[in-house]
């Protein structure tokens, strides 16, 4: 089943916020640090999250990051729009991607990432961030 979620993008407190979230919502918190997949151009941001993942009742998935501080990271255009799936969702989600990025700018190609998954961002030219990621394993 496809999954649409926000994304939130922080610098560098992406694990406090994603704690508070949980606090608020409760659920189950996942974070991955970029030192977890040796991602970090940065030996000071190894500990920072790479990806946090919130799962609470009611359908709440909340996802959200750090952003290296060699990206840039505007306040107010931190947040993204996330479709995920499993292995069953392969072609409509290459389908979306196709759509969303055909008259945007493709920032990270879609195609196999350090965890394994198929992974892409792209801005549509609406100026909307989005990001996919195809599981490579049902889960």
């Amino acid at each position: 089943m496809v999954t649409l979620n926000p994304y939130l993008n922080f610098r560098g407190s992406a694990r406090e916020a994603m704690e508070f979230y949980q606090s608020v919502f409760g659920g189950e918190l996942t974070l991955s640090t970029f030192g977890d997949y040796q991602a970090s151009e940065d030996p000071a941001e190894k500990d920072q999250i790479m990806h946090g993942q919130l799962e609470a009742d009611g359908g709440i998935v909340l996802m959200g990051a750090d952003v290296p501080s060699a990206l840039d990271l505007t306040p107010g255009d931190n947040i993204s729009v996330s479709l995920s799936g499993g292995p069953g969702d392969d072609a409509t989600l290459r389908g979306y991607w196709d759509q969303l990025s055909s008259t945007g700018t493709v920032t990270v190609p879609l195609e196999v990432a350090p965890w394994g998954d198929a992974f892409g961002m792209c801005v549509d030219s609406f100026g909307v961030h989005w990001l996919v990621n195809i599981a490579a394993n049902a889960t």
